[in-house]
């Protein structure tokens, strides 16, 4: 009964119906959007990083370590010495490509046999570094998918000569696609990107733990060797793949909170807007309830019906602002190139939230109806 005249005291004021629902459509879409781009992000990242390797520690040599550079066989050495499972010196630096008529400022990695398994590459076709490569310092290149569609287009590159600073190399194999900003690499042997970088060394080293229990292990060891040869912690920086993903959770995480709890403040106006509303429902429909009262209403009848009224539009507008913001964060997501998720318990959160906002702030007006006393209430005018 009390659902009944709910529902017919919102159809009967279909305008004041909508414009008391918008602010909770607001607050409630804003808060899917935000925490779905929110979240959308928090997985891209980590997507990402999962995607530079597998169990991966990585070792950056810099400050005062660079007066005492690594040459790639040590930093293989020390890998190996801390546990590693695969171990990927990298000497990086940037290098003009040409090829034809076509040319390309890119990043050039040297390293060797492991960094495929260890950045988590695979090849599209042809072959990877091998260690006579870097015995004999061969000028060999495995190119990166959008490298391969800068310089040859539709073309095969491999057996393809192309220039790097000027001098030819000959290119063995293309990477396949990985994505994130990671195929626009050119990997030749570490040797040769010495000489051809005049790298003072090794200020990368990249290893892979034989397994996700043994990542804090090999990062420990690894930590202890590098102390016992530089003999200051500050020459070099070792971080995990673990520890990255928890900072990017932590931080994406405390990002989407505040967001969220900006966008909440609309929720808040949105149930100041349903009281003030009902409030003014309660001064209009006072003879009804007046009537209503004499002909047998208990109060718990009439506080039944505008908690229900006021549950009612709130719940109607958390429905549609679910709608408008998931709907909204697939847009943006798609204009803007990002991911989005809309997790199941943050959307019944958010309903369950616009449904108890529309209670809160309906049971003062409620009250205020269900106190009414009849004699006065049919007096009204």
């Amino acid at each position: 009964m009390a659902l009944r005249l709910a529902l017919a005291g919102i159809v009967a004021n279909k305008l004041r119906s909508v414009l008391t629902v918008l602010g909770v459509v607001i607050g409630v879409a804003a808060v899917i959007a935000l925490v779905a781009l929110g979240e959308g992000a928090t997985r891209q990242v980590s997507q990402q990083i999962q995607g530079l390797g597998s169990n991966l520690v990585t070792a950056t040599i810099f400050g005062r370590g660079s007066n005492l550079p690594l040459d790639y066989k040590e930093a293989v050495d020390l890998g190996t010495r801390a546990g590693a499972a695969g171990v990927a010196p990298v000497l990086s630096g940037r290098a003009t490509l040409k090829h034809g008529n076509q040319n390309m400022d890119t990043s050039i990695e040297g390293s060797g046999p492991d960094y495929l398994q260890v950045r988590n590459f695979s090849l599209a076709r042809g072959r990877f570094l091998m260690s006579v490569d870097l015995d004999q310092r061969q000028r060999v290149a495995v190119l990166g998918a959008d490298v391969v569609s800068e310089l040859f287009g539709v073309l095969d590159p491999l057996g393809e000569d192309i220039r790097i600073n000027g001098l030819p190399f000959t290119v063995v194999g293309v990477l396949a696609a990985k994505g994130g900003g990671q195929d626009s690499v050119v990997v030749i042997p570490a040797t040769t990107a010495a000489r051809l970088m005049h790298s003072p060394g090794v200020r990368t080293l990249y290893l892979a733990a034989p397994t996700s229990e043994t990542v804090d292990m090999v990062s420990a060891r690894l930590e202890a060797l590098l102390l016992r040869r530089y003999r200051d912690e500050n020459a070099f920086r070792l971080f995990s793949q673990t520890q990255m993903l928890e900072t990017v959770g932590q931080v994406t995480g405390t990002l989407t909170l505040m967001l969220a709890g900006i966008a909440g403040i609309s929720l808040l106006v949105g149930g100041i807007g349903i009281m003030n509303i009902m409030l003014v429902s309660v001064t209009e429909r006072t003879r009804e309830i007046g009537i209503r009262k004499a002909l047998g209403a208990r109060r718990r009848d009439i506080l039944g019906q505008f908690l229900f009224e006021a549950a009612t539009l709130s719940g109607l507008g958390g429905v549609i602002g679910l709608a408008l913001g998931w709907g909204g964060s697939l847009l943006i997501g798609r204009l803007a190139g990002m991911q989005t998720a809309v997790a199941p318990d943050i959307a019944a959160l958010a309903f369950g939230i616009s449904v108890a906002v529309g209670v809160f702030f309906g049971l003062y007006p409620a009250s205020r109806a269900a106190s009414l006393s009849p004699v006065e209430a049919l007096r009204y005018e």
